[in-house]
This record gives C-alpha cells, structure tokens and sequence, in this order.
C-alpha cells in the first residue's frame, strides 16, 4: 500500500510525498513511460540517474508480450527489466480502445485482436487486476472504459456508469497489497466528471485519477476542466493525470492541484529530433544546425547539453544512428524531470505561480 502526505501549497499547486515499499515518490511528479518494460533508449541506470521516481508501465502490452505470467514467474516486473524503484501499471483499458481492434464489448469486459497478431483475447476488470498482480506493480489502475472525444452526453453518462461498475469490480477482485488508483472519466462535462468521481469516492481508493483527456479535445478545454474539476479530487490522495503532455500542460495542471503525470511524449518526440529548451522545442533535423556549434541548450545541465553540440546532434539523427535516439531521449526526459522537479522548489517557497509565468514567458521565446 502507499501513503501521501501534502507538505507545502502554493496557490492550488501542491507538494507533497508518496511512500510505497520500494522508495519516495516526490510530488509533483512525471513518469518515464516503459510501456513494454523498457523506457525506450534507456538503461534503467541511465533513468534512475536522470532523476525519475516512478516510471510506467503497460498491462495491455505485457500482457501479449512477452506474457504477465512469464513476468511473474521470473520474479515480477522489477527484477525481470531492472528496476527496483516504483512502478505503476496502466490497466489497458486505453489501449484496447486506441490500438486494438474492437470485436465487442460487454458487461463483461472487452474481446479485442491483438495489434500484434490478430489473435482474439478477453480483457474485463478481473483480468486486468490479475495481470497487474502478476506483474508486481506499486501502483495498479482500475480498468476503464476510454471513449474517443467527441462524444455525446448519452454516450459519456454511459461509459461513466460503466467504468464505475467496473472499479467496484477491479476493487473486490484485488487480493494483493499493491494500491489501486481510480479513474475518473466524463469528458467535458464536469456533471458527468462530479457523478463519476462520487462513485469512485463511495467505493475508496488509494489514489484518483483524471483519464480522457489529451484524447482529441483542444487545449483550452483540457485547460478549462482542470481548472473546474481537479481540485474536487480528494486533498488526502495522490492525484493523476493520464497521458498528459506537453511541459505547458504540465504546469497548468499543477497549477491546478495535480501530483502525478506520464506521457510518451519526450520519448516519442526526441526519436523523431524534437527536442524541448528552456525556449521551446527545436527540430534538430533542421539545416540550420549543420554547422551550429553551440549545446542544445545553454540553460541545460544535462550531460548532453554538457558535451555535444547541435551540429553533432543533427549528424546523428541525420545519420539515422542508434547513438541520437539515446541522446535526444537522454535529454528530453532530463528536461521534463528537472521541470517538476523546479516546480516542486516553487511550491515549498510559495512562489509557484511567479514560476510558472517565468518558464512559460522563456518558453514561448522560441530556440
């Protein structure tokens, strides 16, 4: 199990720690995505060092490769990739919707094909608890139901009650002493999002989070939930907000009250050259970096920023070599990190919103 205790508030914006069994989690927080027991490019020394936490990691993906089972039996998912910090456990609940082909869903749970090979499987609360048990996790995620935006209020109320009645069954069918995180869904309706979260709070959890978002909505709307809605998550609990974003976001939602984030994006982005600086992003594929001899960034402690430039950056990516998915990711998420970790420093000395205005104004300068 795990326990938060809140230790400084800044505005909304909150500090704060998360104790598990295996270490400290300091809130605010962003989790290095491992989807498949691996944070891409990255040694779990090398994601350690960078000052990551907690990092992420996937049931629907496990689970059809290379098998939860197989995980557990070579002694759970920290010791078969390596990592012995923290780890939460997506439930799949999103990728089933997103990836898979959808053949049918039910009461039950859901019957997809694998993205992999075709082949047909069943996925329902039950089974998603038992795959994270298997799996070891700190953190396991109730299995919901994430429907595309738009959608209807008909189809939202639904898929709310559906996913509350799931919960209550990814609840009883937990056996182990891993917490359990609810999701609150309801889209862009804060009713539906208040219905959603009462359910949650009736059944108990040990954390809440915000799911359905960054699904297709705009920015501002993201933006106009968080404000509305976040800070009705309870005060005594981590609070999470799934699959967001971009560093702006980040900062709106502590802004906000939100402790916890993961997204793929500073993974995803630096394989394809787009590197984040205190000045915004840069596509280093650009010509204009051929010959540029400067680091990537001059505000950038990182060992990237300390020893390469952007000239041999863009070599490498140019290169389609092995060594620029390494750096760029190396860097990325040395950014991210250090950004909560900056954010954190503003709450404890109650000058977080003077923060977020400082960042954001050197932010949209432009690299």
């Amino acid at each position: 199990m795990i326990t938060f205790e809140k230790q400084a508030q800044s505005g909304l914006a909150r500090a704060g720690t998360i104790v598990t069994p295996r270490g400290q989690i300091h809130t605010p927080i962003f989790m290095p995505v491992g989807t498949s027991a691996t944070v891409k490019a990255m040694t779990p020394e090398e994601v350690q060092e960078l000052g990551a936490e907690i990092i992420l990691g996937n049931t629907y993906h496990l689970h059809l490769r290379p098998g939860d089972e197989l995980i557990h039996q070579l002694g759970g998912l920290h010791s078969f990739m390596n990592w012995h910090l923290p780890v939460l456990t997506d439930s799949g609940g999103f990728q089933i919707f997103s990836l898979a082909k959808l053949t049918k869903k039910t009461e039950d749970g859901v019957v997809f094909q694998s993205h992999i090979n075709g082949d047909t499987f069943m996925l329902s609360p039950e089974k998603s608890i038992q795959i994270q048990q298997n799996l070891g996790s700190d953190i396991m995620m109730c299995f919901d139901e994430c429907p595309k935006l738009p959608a209807t209020y008909p189809m939202m109320e639904e898929s709310v009650a559906l996913t509350t009645r799931w919960a209550k069954r990814c609840k009883e069918a937990r056996t182990s002493e891993q917490a359990l995180f609810g999701i609150v869904q309801g889209g862009l309706y804060v009713d539906l999002r208040r219905h959603s979260l009462e359910g949650l709070l009736d059944i108990g959890f040990d954390g809440y989070a915000i799911g359905g978002l960054s699904v297709g909505e705009s920015q501002q709307d993201m933006y106009d939930i968080l404000q509305q809605f976040a800070q009705e998550l309870p005060d005594t609990h981590p609070r999470y907000l799934m699959g967001v974003g971009e560093p702006e976001d980040l900062l709106e939602a502590i802004d906000s009250g939100i402790d916890m984030f993961d997204c793929v994006l500073p993974t995803r982005n630096a394989r394809n050259g787009s590197l984040f600086t205190s000045q915004g992003k840069i596509s280093i594929k650009q010509a204009r970096y051929r010959e540029d001899p400067a680091p990537l960034d001059d505000n950038c402690s990182c060992h990237v920023c300390q020893n390469y430039s952007r000239a041999y950056l863009r070599h490498l990516f140019i290169s389609r070599e092995i060594l620029s998915m390494r750096l760029n990711t190396y860097h990325n998420l040395y950014f991210y990190l250090q950004l909560v970790k900056a954010a954190r420093q503003a709450i404890q000395a109650s000058s977080y919103a003077d923060f977020k205005k400082s960042f954001l104004e050197q932010y949209s300068t432009g690299a």
